[in-house]
């Protein structure tokens, strides 16, 4: 049987192509969707891809995933740096965590320079732009089958 990934989208990706296109670029999270499902199949993976504007959902998605035994991509978005929630939801996974950000955080305003999952995450991407989850699902196939 295949593994299975879940790709976890924070607030406003939703809005990808329209919000802040000189930061995030034009690409929409529909296209990022189609690339990443196109490439789990390619890697032999199952793939389930979801957002959310709210934080007890992803935390209901955080803990859906530790139930099903699956690896983690997560854009936090701006839960990457308040919650608390998603930070505890984060650290209940027992397989592979990646962190993913479009922009390097790192470069930005005070405000989104430290992240709290990453300190639990087993890697972080961040500054790649839209490639960072196609990268991230490559890394996550590796980890799954070390």
């Amino acid at each position: 049987m295949s593994e299975l990934v879940y790709v976890l989208n924070g607030p406003n990706l939703n809005m990808l192509g329209k919000r802040e296109p000189h930061l995030y670029g034009h690409t929409t999270l529909a296209q990022i969707e189609a690339d990443v499902m196109a490439l789990a199949e390619t890697l032999g993976l199952r793939c389930h891809f979801r957002q959310t504007n709210s934080e007890s959902v992803m935390v209901d998605w955080l803990q859906e995933a530790f139930e099903a035994n699956a690896g983690v991509i997560l854009n936090p978005a701006g839960f990457s740096f308040f919650s608390v929630p998603v930070l505890d939801g984060a650290k209940l996974q027992s397989r592979p965590l990646i962190e993913v950000h479009i922009t390097n955080i790192h470069k930005r305003d005070e405000l989104y320079r430290h992240s709290l999952i990453s300190t639990v995450a087993t890697g972080v991407i961040a500054g790649l732009g839209v490639q960072g989850y196609t990268l991230a699902l490559q890394a996550m196939a590796q980890q799954l089958r070390a």
